[in-house]
């Protein structure tokens, strides 16, 4: 018996007979050749994709046990990019395996595919041997992590961190690897001095570095900026293809204000591993703010470039280079590059942000009439209630650019606005106020932000004295007007789903109320992602398990009712 068998049958034999696999390859020879191994093992079903735009379209349809994906897949999409979407996306089953093969043995391409983590990463020639012990070693490995996988996906990563030492107990062979994911489970939690007790035990039996990463971050994200640093450096120096230490090292060094540093650091890691957008845009932004204008230009370019076919791709990239543009004196350019963003992503928020950067090129070439013109279309936008208030970030810079040409009413609503959704953040309070003073508004800010602080406090204090008071009902009327009126504001989004989970509990499951919590806990999740409080409210919200239908009906009728009361309270006010 050869070595590869004896492997297999020493990890357990697989029945293959019965799985579904995708084949992904441009040339129909090799895609031939992979079947005919699969069907050696016993495949009967078997799907062929010759692109990655086709095998989008498959993963689309059609949940596979086993995806087979070469890296170059010539026109579009690469194997790279196929996988990067299809995590996004979850369009692959948890205890799916997806091995990456490839031609490739560059430090390119192999790091550009394993910074997406395909479950193996195997060089050609694949011979049948090799195929069946790399599918039988990963697919008995996923099968231990597949509750945790599905947890995992369903945001309740609390209950999934108790799946990991439950599954330690049982299989301690993949200890290190349960230890590792419950510590990423842990800091998606909120629970970072937990995962840091994690990242220690397993240093404590061996120096893995993604552990030291994994302390390092929780060090820089408490203000340990030295100690992380270090830690941080020390990766690299045992490792100098480790591109999530060069990644993060770069993050402390931005914190420090060292922006040169976080340059240079940025700068290594995009000569590592190129192919990676969001990596490009930091080293885009980053030049441009030390006004390296060659770099600034080149990054952006590469990440419009690699984005053209990535679920990754980002407007930023486009923003960023028309601003470079206007360095250049290149007006030109810069307006096909806000036009192109526009048409290709579209939206209110592109189109917020798209006139923005015009008002800012206009301003920086010195054509303020232009940029004054752009700042009266802004204030236009602004005034139309039917379109959604663009995120703090825009808010903040769409206010320094009116008042740099002459705007006051508008920038002034906006940094209102800002504060209400942000009242107990000092750090962006203190932003908004130095906007203020450099539009020689020091005083009136001052006053501006006190009244704006006190009327979202005012805002959320009525929904929890309803709540607290047994006025459930009012309660989860009045926070949906709150969220409303204050879509970013953690606080009234976090007690809003509080109070609907509470009306879960007094009334029994109702399907409406529970899709609302789920959505607003979502978009919490969109906004600051690794919440504490989003956690427990989440795995709150998985132990309210549906109710037969009898029940449920009746628990919905009762609400319904309740619900109708109010409306028809509210409506009579009004009148």
């Amino acid at each position: 018996m050869s070595v590869d068998a004896i492997t297999a049958v020493a990890e357990g034999a697989v029945d293959w007979a019965e799985k579904r696999y995708l084949l992904v390859d441009d040339f129909v020879g090799i895609r031939q050749l992979l079947r005919e191994s699969l069907r050696n093992l016993g495949a009967k079903h078997i799907d062929q994709a010759a692109s990655g735009g086709e095998a989008m379209v498959l993963l689309s349809k059609t949940r596979y046990d086993v995806v087979l994906c070469d890296y170059n897949l010539g026109d579009g999409k690469n194997g790279q990019q196929v996988l990067e979407e299809a995590r996004i996306r979850n369009l692959m089953l948890p205890s799916s395996v997806w091995l990456m093969v490839s031609a490739e043995k560059s430090v390119e391409s192999v790091m550009g595919a394993a910074e997406h983590q395909p479950d193996a990463y195997i060089i050609k020639p694949i011979t049948e041997g090799v195929l069946l012990t790399r599918l039988n070693r990963v697919w008995n490995k996923k099968q231990i992590f597949r509750e945790i996988d599905q947890a995992f996906a369903d945001k309740d990563y609390l209950r999934a961190a108790r799946l990991c030492d439950e599954q330690v107990a049982h299989n301690p062979l993949h200890e290190i690897d349960l230890l590792r994911m419950k510590a990423t489970l842990l800091l998606k939690s909120g629970e970072p001095e937990q995962a840091r007790k994690v990242f220690e035990q397993v240093l404590a039996e061996r120096d893995y570095n993604w552990a030291r990463c994994g302390l390092a971050k929780i060090l820089m994200n408490n203000g340990e900026l030295d100690a992380a640093l270090a830690m941080f450096q020390a990766v690299i120096a045992d490792n100098r293809f480790y591109i999530d230490a060069f990644d993060q090292l770069a993050k402390a060094f931005q914190l420090q204000g060292k922006t040169e540093e976080a340059f240079d650091v940025l700068e290594k890691a995009a000569k590592l591993s190129p192919n990676s957008v969001p990596r490009q845009r930091a080293l885009g932004q980053t030049a441009l703010k030390l006004e390296n204008i060659p770099v600034a230009e080149k990054a952006f370019r590469k990440c419009i470039e690699i984005g053209e076919y990535s679920v990754m791709k980002t407007v930023d990239a486009f923003f960023g280079l028309a601003r470079v543009c206007a360095q250049k004196n290149d007006t030109k350019e810069a307006i096909r590059l806000l036009g192109a963003a526009v048409h290709q992503f579209g939206g209110d928020q592109v189109e917020l942000r798209a006139k923005i950067t015009e008002g800012l090129v206009y301003h920086e070439t010195g054509d303020y009439r232009r940029a004054r013109k752009s700042g009266d279309e802004l204030e236009a936008m602004l005034a139309d209630e039917s379109k959604q208030r663009p995120d703090t970030e825009t808010c903040l810079d769409m206010a320094s650019l009116l008042f740099a040409v002459g705007v006051k009413e508008a920038p002034v609503g906006l940094l209102c606005y800002v504060t209400r959704n942000n009242h107990d953040n000092v750090a962006l309070l203190e932003d908004v106020q130095k906007i203020f003073d450099k539009a020689r508004m020091t005083d009136e800010g001052m006053e501006l932000i006190k009244a704006s602080r006190k009327e979202a406090a005012d805002m959320m204090n009525k929904g929890v004295l309803l709540w607290k008071t047994g006025k459930l009902i009012e309660a989860v009327e009045w926070m949906r007007v709150a969220r409303k009126a204050l879509p970013h504001n953690m606080r009234i989004l976090f007690n809003s789903a509080q109070i609907l989970i509470s009306q879960l509990h007094q009334t029994g499951y109702v399907r409406e109320l529970a899709d609302e919590a789920i959505e607003v806990l979502m978009h919490v999740d969109a906004i600051a992602p690794g919440q504490q409080r989003f956690a427990q409210l989440m795995e709150q919200l998985a132990m309210l398990a549906p109710m037969s239908g009898v029940v449920a009906a009746a628990a919905a009728s009762e609400y319904e009712a309740a619900n109708g009361a109010i409306q028809d309270k509210h409506a009579d006010a009004h009148e």
